[in-house]
């Protein structure tokens, strides 16, 4: 897909490819705070290339639509919850899953938590200048033990119904469990008591309807998800020794950003004229 930059109108403007802001750009060998959202982490995981083009050299990489559909889920779904949360009762889903004791979590500072744009959990790694943030969907809370529990809401349209064992087993769902153990770890670094089970908000859209008449029909479940922070921290210290290198990393061989670029980059040497020298 092809991205236009365009201004707040929609007219097409200057891509100019690499930021502006410095302090969004990390220095190598810096000691001042540098703040790393989980998105970027997760990038970090996939491709130690792109990320340290993205977040050392300040390459933009080129934006993509919104998920709409999924994002007024996402925000019907908080509506519903922050209606119990209000009250303190259990979601109508709860008593489905053995869940009654669980209440929507409240806490005055959940509307920050959710705004990953601009505050998000945050938490510094330990013997380092890395903060590491990102925003949630949800935070409910055990009320037999004040455990809270990490949530995040997920919509898809599949065929096949969704159970534990085939959505955590997914392929492109293991970015979705990375997600989980960033949260866990942030609120443990935030010094919250947290559940060492995490869910799933999963609504799937049912595609088997007669049409569509205006409306789309969806099935809900709740996946448990066990969450580990283990792997996190050497993972940080990682991605501190390749932000701190001065040397861009080699291609990730399954990263279609570095293939592409490759690629580009071969064809447009083979089309370019070489000059005579007559």
């Amino acid at each position: 897909m092809i991205s236009l930059k365009r201004n707040s109108k929609g007219e097409p403007v200057n891509a100019p490819g690499i930021r502006k802001r410095s302090s969004s750009m990390y220095k190598p060998h810096q000691t001042e705070m540098f703040k790393i959202s989980r998105s970027k982490f997760s990038d970090f995981l996939n491709c130690q290339r792109c990320f340290y083009l993205d977040r050392v050299k300040g390459l933009i990489s080129p934006s993509t639509p919104g998920w709409t559909l999924n994002e007024t889920t996402d925000l019907l779904l908080k509506k519903e919850f922050d209606a119990c949360r209000e009250e303190q009762t259990p979601h109508r889903l709860f008593s489905k899953f053995d869940l009654n004791h669980v209440v929507p979590y409240a806490h005055q500072d959940l509307e920050l938590w959710r705004d990953s744009m601009r505050h998000g959990l945050e938490h510094q790694v330990k013997g380092t200048n890395i903060i590491l943030h990102g925003g949630i969907d949800d935070v409910w809370l055990d009320t037999r033990n004040e455990e809270i529990i990490v949530v995040d809401y997920k919509s898809q349209a599949n065929n096949r119904p969704v159970t534990p064992q085939l959505y955590l087993a997914g392929t492109y769902h293991q970015s979705y469990k990375i997600q989980l153990d960033i949260y866990a770890y942030l609120f443990q670094g935030m010094g919250f008591n947290v559940s060492p089970t995490s869910y799933f908000y999963v609504v799937n859209a049912i595609r088997n309807a007669d049409g569509f008449h205006a409306k789309m029909e969806f099935q809900e479940t709740l996946v448990p998800y066990e969450w580990s922070s283990d792997w996190i921290e050497p993972e940080v210290q990682s991605m501190i020794s390749v932000l701190n290198s001065e040397m861009i990393p080699p291609p990730t061989d399954a990263c279609e950003n570095c293939a592409y670029a490759n690629q580009r980059t071969l064809a447009e040497v083979i089309e370019t004229p070489i000059p005579s020298n007559s």
